[in-house]
């Protein structure tokens, strides 16, 4: 019976909603995809050899998740040598309260890109493009009610952190000229994934070299030269990624480029967005309940003093630096599953997934290691405060060890989003990330009241969503998301 369904759609697909048109492309369908491939505006991953095709695609993701890095680092890293340790735990110590209103945008950009791979992968021009101009429209409405939101609330949201009062100033400032950039941030991470949906790689890490450096130099110009406060490095940020937006929209507009952007054709088709929302949807859910999980251990952190604060604010900056084979690795397998899926490749699908686990995870490890080892040099990079360096290595001690369960789960939700399997994923963060991290974290703090105790919730926590994840990998038929 399974059998009958497989061949069923891949003979016929399945009808674009709404349009009562057939996936499956027709032969000038074909050619006009084929000319697009060979222009190498996109890459075709549902070809060639599976281990070169990951590798070369997750270099430029990895690379360019190192100048995001250095984008958000570069703030935190200046102020600290230039404002002293309050501009920097302000800077530092609610980064978590960014993430999670952002992340849920983000998070249902993520669908966007397996809708649009899936079409690609079975040669769908035509329902390519309407999910480009649908997840745009998407992220310019997200992106304006962002910067209300933010704006607006930033006071409320630090006071509900327990941010320091010394510190709670330049704080307010910061975050209230970070939110000014929602939309280019949120357009940014559309485009990304609109590009990488396509299999180019390339051109947002370009993008974002340039943006990276610029946001370093703006740095440099307006705190280091000028001498303005805390407030002008979210300035900078704000210009940088609105350049990296210009610079994406500008290719994705270009006359002659694969799926050409028109300003006109940038609205809501209904099939398409329910589509979006309902692969990109529990994707989003899944960031924001991490997210919030994290703004509850922050303030949980903040209620231990500035130097708590500028600690966990300061590993969590290089924390992101060893996610980075994590995410590479993610989103290509992301990606090649969708692509290869979208046309009926099963095996290959497998293949690839099992690869992209074993480099996560490798990757991961060594990192690991690596900054157990040079925890006290990485702190002392942003504060050689004595404390802020103690409670940093402390942190290190206890979770750099246990990177290797971090790449693990983040592997498997990655492979479950590109095989239309979303909720999966969700579920198990929202149990496991949010409410089981959340009540451990409650009952330790009310009996012991030590911050130890805070940072082991990261190992503990990903041991057990990776022991659900194995189950699931290894029993369920994750492969056939898209066929019922």
């Amino acid at each position: 019976m399974q059998d009958r369904i497989e061949t069923t759609r891949c003979e016929n697909i399945q009808e674009s909603a709404g349009e009562g048109e057939k996936i499956a492309p027709s032969l000038q369908q074909e050619k006009q995809t084929e000319i697009k491939r060979r222009s190498g505006q996109t890459k075709d991953m549902t070809r060639g050899n599976i281990y070169s095709l990951i590798l070369a695609f997750a270099m430029p993701i990895f690379l360019s998740e190192v100048f995001q890095q250095l984008y958000n680092t570069a703030d935190a890293f200046i102020v600290g040598k230039f404002l002293g340790t309050n501009a920097l735990a302000a800077v530092t110590s609610s980064g978590t309260l960014i993430f999670l209103l952002v992340s849920f945008f983000t998070g249902t950009a993520m669908g966007a890109g397996v809708v649009i791979s899936r079409y690609f992968g079975a040669g769908n021009d035509t329902q390519v493009s309407r999910s480009i101009h649908t997840v745009l429209a998407f992220g310019m409405v997200s992106g304006i009610l962002l910067t209300l939101v933010g704006v607006l609330f930033t006071p409320t949201f630090l006071r509900w952190m327990k941010t320091d009062v010394e510190v709670l100033p330049e704080a307010i400032a910061y975050f209230r000229y970070n939110f000014l950039g929602s939309l280019a941030l949120v357009l940014y991470n559309i485009c990304r994934s609109i590009m990488t949906a396509l299999g180019d790689s390339k051109r947002p890490l370009y993008y974002l070299i340039f943006s990276s450096l610029l946001n370093i130099g703006l740095d440099l110009l307006f705190i280091g030269c000028f001498h303005w406060g805390v407030w002008s490095a979210a300035t900078a940020t704000v210009i940088s990624q609105a350049a990296s937006v210009c610079l994406c929209m500008a290719h994705l507009m270009k006359e002659g480029s694969a799926f050409r952007v028109e300003i006109k054709k940038i609205r809501f088709h209904k099939d398409i967005l329910i589509e979006i929302i309902r692969y990109g949807l529990p994707a989003g859910i899944q960031n924001s309940v991490i997210a919030l999980a994290n703004v509850i251990v922050q303030s949980q952190i903040n209620s231990f003093g500035k130097l708590a604060m500028a600690a966990y604010g300061t590993h969590a900056k290089i924390e992101g630096f060893a996610f980075l084979p994590i995410t590479s690795f993610t989103m290509a397998s992301t990606t090649f599953i969708s692509q290869n899926l979208g046309a009926c490749k099963y095996e290959r699908a497998k293949q690839g997934a099992r690869f992209s686990i074993l480099a996560a995870v490798l990757l991961a490890e060594s990192i690991g290691v690596f900054c157990y080892f040079m925890a006290p040099h990485l702190i002392a990079l942003f504060d050689q405060t004595p404390g802020v360096i103690e409670l940093g290595v402390i942190q290190a001690h206890t979770v750099a060890l246990f990177y290797f369960l971090l790449a693990f789960s983040h592997s498997i939700a990655a492979i479950c989003r590109g095989a239309g399997k979303a909720f999966v994923p969700m579920l198990v963060m929202l149990s496991i990330w949010c409410v089981f991290r959340i009540i451990y974290i409650m009952i330790v703090m009310h009996e012991y009241n030590d911050i130890t105790y805070i940072y082991w919730a990261y190992p503990l926590t990903w041991t057990i969503s990776s022991i659900i994840y194995l189950f699931y990998y290894l029993f369920s038929d994750w492969v056939h998301g898209f066929d019922r």
